[in-house]
């Protein structure tokens, strides 16, 4: 099983997802690790966008995983219909079901807090302003589940995301 996760940064998605992959001992894969390894790699010139290879590398490192039998989880902004279409195309790949989560903070002041006060707890990872969040892209989505951070905890998340999963039709769980 392929659970895709969505969201703004300082949503909440993180947190969420990584409290999930404990709670199934699945495999965890987040973007913000990837790109900011492929920068510091050097591989890149000076200024130089990562553009959509740490995508592209989340892709195959979930395909690898799922043909493996494993639940992965991609954690990832996740902010465009190609995106979202690659992640499904990555599990029917692997003949393998998926659930897309989006995760939301709908309390503007509290996501606001949540952006400006966090520390990246990725080596490196300047995290965006709020300014570069408000500002960010991010088109319209019908996923499997939206959860709301304002408004559920991280164990009340995580265990919508449980009750969904069992809805989907899998033995993996």
């Amino acid at each position: 099983m392929l659970i895709i996760f969505g969201g703004l940064p300082g949503s909440g998605k993180s947190t969420i997802a990584q409290a999930l992959a404990f709670r199934l001992q699945a495999t965890y894969f987040r973007l913000d690790t990837i790109e900011q390894a492929i920068r510091s790699s050097a591989c890149l010139a000076a200024g130089a966008d990562v553009g959509p290879a740490g995508y592209v590398v989340l892709y195959k490192m979930a395909a690898d995983n799922l043909r493996l039998g494993r639940i992965v989880i991609a954690d990832s902004v996740n902010s465009i219909e190609i995106t979202r279409a690659a992640f499904r195309a990555t599990a029917a790949e692997a003949n393998r079901k998926f659930i897309e989560v989006e995760v939301t903070c709908s309390d503007k002041i509290v996501h606001r807090h949540r952006a400006e006060s966090r520390m990246s707890v990725v080596e490196g990872l300047i995290p965006p302003t709020w300014e570069q969040i408000e500002a960010r892209t991010f088109e319209p989505w019908a996923p499997d589940l939206r959860i709301d951070t304002s408004l559920l905890s991280v164990d009340e998340s995580v265990l919508d995301i449980m009750i969904r999963l069992k809805q989907v039709d899998t033995d993996q769980i």
